[in-house]
């Protein structure tokens, strides 16, 4: 007995045969082809606008090179301008002993000289120095007119004097106050808090 042939169906038959097996082919197309190929499409798609973003934010920053550069060097000028009155680490502990010498200088006695804790800033250290002095006040004024015109940048302050019960020529008041020397940050190692306090002059 033959096969039966499509041909010989009815042609609605034939036509809704027609349509299954169409279907049938293009969902498999879809499956099989379509959807991985979209799937691998989306992908590449974010992976590019990824590397879109990068270079944008490549391209921004050097756009904004020229500024970092120019903000460099306007700091770069602030330092420069700041290293005559202001000195590095390696010669903080020498400005301490100016600062004994300048009281010595007007024959003010030394009675006290003890380091406070440093305070670290963005770019300089700040030494601060208890000092306690005997003197009058006009050997008091000599000291701190010496202070103002050092060449390098020193401030008194938190300054307490005291009148002497029992005065004479040479020694009127008791003096307490503060000197705080400003030292650049560099490479070497940030100086501990309370350091030891430099000889002093005799």
């Amino acid at each position: 007995m033959a096969a039966p042939s499509i041909t010989n169906l009815p042609w609605k038959v034939q036509l809704a045969i027609f349509v299954v097996l169409s279907v049938a082919v293009v969902g498999a197309y879809y499956y099989f082809l379509e959807m991985p190929a979209r799937a691998e499409i989306e992908t590449q798609e974010q992976e590019l606008a990824t590397i879109r973003g990068r270079i944008n934010r490549g391209l921004a920053t050097a756009r904004q090179l020229p500024e970092f550069r120019k903000e460099v060097d306007q700091l770069q000028a602030r330092l420069d301008s700041l290293r005559p009155i202001i000195p590095d680490e390696k010669d903080a502990a020498e400005l301490l002993r100016r600062i004994q010498t300048l009281a010595v200088q007007s024959n003010l006695v030394i009675r006290g000289f003890k380091p406070q804790p440093v305070t670290t800033r963005s770019m300089h250290a700040e030494w601060p120095i208890t000092l306690q002095l005997e003197g009058t006040y006009h050997n008091l004024g000599l000291f701190l007119d010496r202070v103002s015109k050092f060449p390098r940048l020193i401030n008194v302050g938190m300054l307490e004097i005291r009148g002497r019960e029992k005065p004479d020529a040479d020694t009127s008041i008791d003096v307490t106050c503060t000197a705080t020397t400003f030292v650049l940050l560099g490479n070497a190692a940030k100086p501990a808090p309370g350091a030891a306090p430099p000889k002093k002059t005799e």
